[in-house]
């Protein structure tokens, strides 16, 4: 087992809270605030092989990590196996920590065209390329799944865990819900429990780990190396901290204070008008602004004139009224 193996394992026998990839989201400066806040990993947005082997801008900006990215795999999703494997490669020049291969990805253009949860409707094929992505990288491969294609009366998910842990595939993640589920109804964490019972690499569980006491509560009921974190990141990475204090400390971690929410909102938005410029920074920052402000007096009104401000000074003084407004109401 090569020395890189040999790290991700110690970091998954830890029982990490991992950052999920997600597109348009999971950036350089939001994976470094999730790791402020507790994440032991992170991953990037999804990277597409083909932008990245014709060296597209915007694939380029994805696979490119800060010195502090040393604990983030990058993430690749295509439907051409020889493609994704030499994608491989030049996603390794980047030197993540490992190379995640999206076999989940439910949305229709991406899926309906072979790739992310598109893999699923041929496992055979998905097992041979996964095969193939490991064989070209010295970097370990996970990959990112869900437990099926749609309502099957028995998932796929058990049998391909097997089957991909036969091609040397490092870990999988595994989303408990169907492609055709999206994002609705309830996933089902029984089986990652199922998968993690037939094989011998880490199996991370994902899918509605939403607080400390839930990440608690799927690591306990699945025996998963670990659980990993999507949407409610956006809205809240304070979750991180929460999960950090229910595993590591056994404790309950209180929300953030009205103050800690507008800091946030600002650290956020000085951070990528720094990376962006203006007005992209200010503007790619408002979809996690609803849930950075939420329970504040005023919140709906101050996200509406947030969100039609975009220049960073502009945002600042809005943010520093609303500072001012809650050290008032916490002096009364």
């Amino acid at each position: 087992m090569s020395a890189a193996h040999e790290r991700l394992r110690a970091l998954y026998a830890d029982r990490p809270a991992i950052l999920a990839p997600m597109e348009d989201v999971t950036d350089v400066v939001f994976r470094r605030l999730c790791r402020k806040h507790g994440a032991d990993l992170t991953m990037t947005e999804f990277v597409n092989v083909e932008g990245l082997l014709r060296g597209c801008r915007n694939a380029k900006r994805k696979v490119r990590l800060a010195p502090d990215d040393e604990l983030t795999a990058i993430q690749i999703y295509g439907a051409d196996p020889e493609r994704l494997a030499e994608a491989a490669r030049v996603a390794e020049e980047a030197q993540p920590l490992f190379i995640d291969v999206n076999c989940g990805c439910w949305v229709p253009k991406i899926a309906g065209r072979g790739a992310g949860a598109g893999w699923l409707r041929e496992p055979a094929k998905m097992v041979e390329m996964a095969r193939l992505i490991v064989s070209s990288v010295s970097l370990p491969v996970t990959v990112k799944t869900r437990i099926g294609l749609g309502p099957e009366s028995h998932m796929p998910i058990v049998d391909l865990a097997r089957r991909l842990e036969d091609t040397g595939v490092a870990a999988i993640t595994i989303h408990c819900r169907t492609a055709q589920m999206g994002h609705s109804g309830k996933a089902d964490w029984s089986w990652a429990a199922r998968a993690r019972e037939v094989v011998s690499i880490p199996v991370i569980v994902n899918g509605d780990v939403k607080t400390g006491d839930d990440a608690a509560r799927a690591l306990d009921e699945t025996g998963c190396a670990g659980v990993m974190i999507g949407r409610r990141a956006i809205e809240h990475p304070w979750v991180f901290r929460e999960v950090y204090g229910r595993l590591r400390r056994g404790e309950v971690v209180a929300g953030p204070t009205p103050t800690e929410r507008v800091a946030l909102c600002k650290e956020h938005l000085v951070a990528n008008v720094e990376e962006r410029g203006e007005p992209f920074g200010v503007r790619v920052t408002r979809r996690h602004l609803s849930g950075y402000l939420s329970g504040l007096p005023g919140a709906a009104s101050l996200r509406q004139r947030l969100n039609l401000c975009d220049s960073l000074e502009g945002c600042l003084a809005i943010l520093a009224e609303a500072e001012e407004r809650i050290a008032r109401a916490a002096a009364a």
